[in-house]
């Protein structure tokens, strides 16, 4: 197969954004486009699936417009020229808000996921392996935009192996190099709560870990950890109740001193959805909300490959995990 299935992922990239897609679009590839709509500025932004960076052939242009009630536009461009519009009369989105899109490439059509369910199917009209380039232009603030390369979506909880991930650049937009190690990735259906799952290779300076989900309507709290054998390398936990993110170690079953401050107000909300960034650094973790960054972890635990499992717990679904 052509798809070389090591596409790591584009990290808050500028808008307007054009990105190469490594090997075009194949059946079965999976792409992410995880971010914020700016409540200010603009009613529209689009993604657009095309041939080069030109702008004149695009096979799948989405386009969800803050007008008229809402409504999404899904059409294709040939040689500049627009086709019929198909229009979904119905907004999922909402500014100000941070939103998961999951475009999967079938041999049909391409499905489109918000937050992690089914919204729109649009019907090829072009071929779709002529398209190697993804753009991403409008009111719109992006935390990510990551591939899943194809493989077999099992209904049960068992990963999809990828090779997706990761050195992190630190300049917007620039993508990450081929890992070392295959980072694990499960299908939208399979996050049974509370979700553990194994880091491969442990974590190492570079090393990311991405989850996206929705906080309960009635949440309390919930918890993601990173965990050595019996330890808890780092927890970290909204709490609702308190109005605080707090973060901490745990060592054969004691806890540590807990930390609190934020830069800014609790960046997550009851009945709304999130992506969580985390890198691991020389010397802390960083930790990434909505494509801001929160706040730095120094590691308590040095041992960084022995921190080799995520658990995730608490009052949140997930849609997306990447470790």
């Amino acid at each position: 197969m052509a798809f070389s299935g090591s596409q790591g992922p584009y990290l808050n990239p500028a808008v307007p954004f054009s990105g190469t897609i490594q090997g075009g679009l194949q059946d079965g590839l999976q792409i992410t486009v995880s971010g914020t709509v700016l409540s200010s500025s603009g009613s529209r932004f689009a993604v657009d699936f095309q041939t080069g960076f030109s702008g004149d052939d695009i096979a799948f242009h989405f386009n969800p417009r803050f007008e008229d009630g809402g409504y999404v536009v899904c059409n294709t461009r040939q040689k500049r020229r627009w086709g019929p519009e198909e229009r979904k009369m119905h907004m999922p989105l909402q500014k100000g808000m941070p939103f998961d899109l999951c475009f999967l490439v079938q041999s049909s059509d391409f499905k489109v996921m918000v937050n992690g369910s089914l919204f729109v199917q649009y019907f090829h009209r072009v071929p779709f392996h002529r398209v190697d380039t993804i753009s991403v232009n409008g009111s719109v603030q992006l935390s990510y935009i990551s591939f899943q390369p194809p493989g077999v979506r099992p209904a049960n909880p068992a990963p999809i192996i990828q090779t997706v991930i990761h050195t992190v650049q630190s300049t917007p937009g620039q993508r990450f190099s081929t890992p070392a190690l295959p980072p694990v990735m499960y299908p939208h259906s399979a996050y049974p709560m509370p979700f553990v799952t194994t880091i491969p290779g442990g974590l190492y300076p570079s090393k990311s870990i991405i989850l996206s989900g929705t906080v309960l309507p009635s949440a309390q709290r919930f918890h993601i950890n990173l965990c050595s054998g019996s330890h808890i390398a780092f927890h970290l936990n909204p709490r609702f109740d308190e109005n605080a993110v707090v973060r901490n170690t745990q060592i054969n079953n004691s806890w540590g001193s807990e930390e609190r401050s934020l830069p800014r107000k609790m960046p997550f909300v009851r009945g709304q959805s999130f992506s969580v960034w985390i890198l691991c650094d020389t010397h802390c973790l960083k930790v990434a909300v909505d494509g801001q960054h929160l706040f730095e972890y120094y590691h308590r635990l040095r041992n960084l490959p022995a921190i080799n499992k995520l658990e995730v717990g608490g009052d949140i679904q997930l849609t997306h995990v990447q470790t």
